[in-house]
């Protein structure tokens, strides 16, 4: 029997990847819904190959043309909560969370609440309410199963390993395109330099997430929740050739480590096979000896402080991961509308997270309200109408 999905952010890098599993597993999976933001064109194609019972759109501008262009036999839902109403609606198998930002966070909870098997590629809901989503997930016995490769690494490493065995996880990290830059060079960033990964091909803000290492702060928080690890036992280390995902060490001083070709489809394809594994005849197999050597180095937060924030978001805790994350959102956005430089983008999320509140919370209401309060901060920075 098809385990039956629903991708949350299809015309995303990941949401595309995703479809790729699904080609190469037809008698295995079946799609029964898609949702987007605005992207019509490439949505309607999906639609026209995989025929979803249902879809989403959160622009709703963009449904007529959709509309217009699709079957009407496929259901249409439209707006900014189309994507949760799109859940509610069909239940699914597994619901592939890939939607960027904190607009992941309610079709996230709804999945959650629903039982339901949640394949979670954006970082952004764990970040702004980790202990919440947890707690839910205990509750209603689902489960989140993780597509960053990273945090899919240290899973496999686990393998039902119990957490008290466990001394470390070590997050690897590419170091992205500046890692050899100075802090003179960083002032003069463009933002077609910053949008050029060495590495891997992803959608446009991860990217800039991944230049600033404020995605690995991101994966930081995440992994503190996911594994239920205290911070300070959460290492990052520079790893350039971006073959060794993640490691884990273990009491023993044993380590523990997820290795591959960078290809989002291994990870994507092992959450929607779990607790299976299924073969993978079109990737390429990775060759040691083509890779030759495996370099590490201890990440710079003097030049990228953005990682050093995340640590402190997550000693804090309770809604200022929310205000981080949607400090960076606004950050990242309008560096990449050209509004400001690229080393603004730590500096705003600093004087954001100095201005929030130490307020612990057990229920997303406030959450919600930090992460609108840091966002108009934020703008307020960016826009000079308050002093960085």
């Amino acid at each position: 029997m098809r385990r039956r999905i629903l991708i949350l952010g299809s015309t995303g890098s990941i949401g595309k990847n995703c479809l790729d599993v699904v080609r190469a597993n037809p008698d295995k999976l079946e799609v029964v819904g898609l949702a987007a933001q605005s992207n019509v064109r490439e949505l309607a194609a999906q639609i026209k190959e995989f025929k979803p019972k249902k879809a989403a759109i959160a622009h709703e501008v963009a449904w007529k043309e959709l509309r217009a262009a699709v079957h009407p036999g496929t259901r249409l839902f439209a707006g900014p909560h189309a994507a949760t109403e799109l859940v509610e609606s069909l239940k699914p198998d597994v619901v592939v969370s890939a939607i960027v930002g904190a607009a992941g966070l309610m079709p996230a909870m709804t999945a959650i609440k629903q039982g339901t098997r949640v394949a979670l590629a954006n970082k952004e809901p764990l970040v702004m309410a980790g202990k919440i989503m947890m707690a839910a997930a205990r509750k209603y016995g689902a489960q989140i199963l993780p597509i960053d490769s990273e945090h899919s690494a240290i899973w496999q490493c686990l393998n039902g390993e119990p957490r008290e065995r466990v001394n470390k996880l070590i997050l690897t990290a590419s170091g992205g395109p500046f890692l050899q830059s100075t802090m003179a060079d960083l002032k003069k960033v463009t933002v077609a330099r910053a949008l050029k990964h060495p590495r891997w091909k992803m959608g446009r803000k991860i990217t800039i997430d991944s230049s600033t290492m404020m995605n690995k702060g991101l994966e930081v928080i995440e992994a503190r929740w996911l594994y239920d690890m205290p911070a300070n036992r959460i290492e990052v280390v520079i790893h350039p050739q971006s073959i060794i995902h993640s490691m884990v060490e273990f009491t023993d001083t044993s380590i523990i480590a997820q290795l591959g070709l960078p290809d989002m489809r291994v990870p994507i394809a092992y959450a929607l096979s779990y607790p299976d594994r299924w073969p993978a005849p079109a990737l390429a197999s990775l060759s040691l000896t083509d890779v030759g050597r495996f370099d590490f180095f201890p990440p710079d937060t003097k030049r990228f402080p953005c990682l050093r924030l995340a640590y402190e978001a997550i000693r804090r805790e309770g809604v200022v991961p929310a205000a981080l994350n949607a400090a960076n959102e606004v950050a990242v956005e309008e560096f990449l509308g050209g509004k400001i430089r690229y080393i603004d983008i730590a500096r705003i999320i600093e004087k954001t997270m100095d201005n929030m509140p130490d307020l612990r919370t057990s229920t997303l209401g406030p959450v919600l309200e930090a992460d609108a309060e840091a966002r108009a901060m934020a703008q307020a920075f960016c826009r000079g109408r308050r002093r960085i």
